[in-house]
């Protein structure tokens, strides 16, 4: 288990917050029941922290013929739809919520070619609403395959998700399971399949990035 690189701002300024509210404590010379509280927000404020931007170590196993969930969570969302950003017909969409607890790091679905990508300013509606996936800030990445089989996907900010981090742009080579961006603090990840493809898990099944198989193109 590591620390993920996207915490270290964030865990800076816990320390610091801790620390300035201690010190301050200690120098008025705070009631022990107060110094005792402080102590235990400490603690849990740190805790939260570590939890949160924790990256497990993962053995990813590629497969050409599948698509790996892109992140860990639930799975909110399973039905077929119309994707009018890029493709503009009828795919099978799945998406995953992830809620505060859940590791959020985020991982390519499949291996292949950058073949589109575009960062959407937008809202921050609860990451469950029905409009989070066309109002909400976003990014669309499309993932191109050698045989040409070409996969969506979209990271969604939520009500408290207010950075969206991505590793990848047009033209770059990406591989199944590898990171590709990361999410702050609740969010969704939604996937644009071709019709046809056998989805190999049910709504409110909990899944985890870059173990679970979500579907066989």
């Amino acid at each position: 288990m590591k620390f993920h690189k996207e915490g270290y701002t964030s865990l800076a300024l816990v320390l610091l917050f801790c620390f300035a509210i201690n010190a301050i404590a200690d120098f008025y010379d705070a009631p022990t029941y107060v110094k005792w509280f402080l102590y235990a927000l400490s603690a849990f404020l740190f805790i939260t922290i570590l939890q949160f931007f924790r990256s497990p170590n993962r053995s990813i196993i590629q497969d050409a013929g599948t698509v790996l969930c892109p992140a860990d969570g639930k799975v909110v969302v399973i039905e077929e739809t119309e994707e009018n950003e890029y493709f503009k017909d009828k795919r099978l969409q799945v998406s995953i919520f992830m809620s505060p607890v859940n590791v959020h790091i985020n991982r390519s679905p499949i291996s292949g070619i950058v073949s589109f990508f575009k960062y959407h300013p937008g809202k921050f509606l609860v990451a469950w609403h029905p409009k989070s996936s066309t109002d909400n800030e976003r990014t669309t990445i499309v993932v191109k395959q050698e045989n040409g089989t070409e996969v969506l996907f979209r990271q969604i900010a939520g009500a408290l998700a207010r950075r969206i981090v991505w590793y990848v742009k047009e033209n770059d080579a990406v591989e199944q399971g590898a990171e590709f961006g990361f999410i702050k603090f609740g969010s969704r990840v939604d996937l644009f399949l071709p019709l046809g493809t056998q989805i190999d898990v049910k709504i409110g099944d909990k899944v985890v990035g870059g173990k679970t198989t979500i579907a066989r193109l």
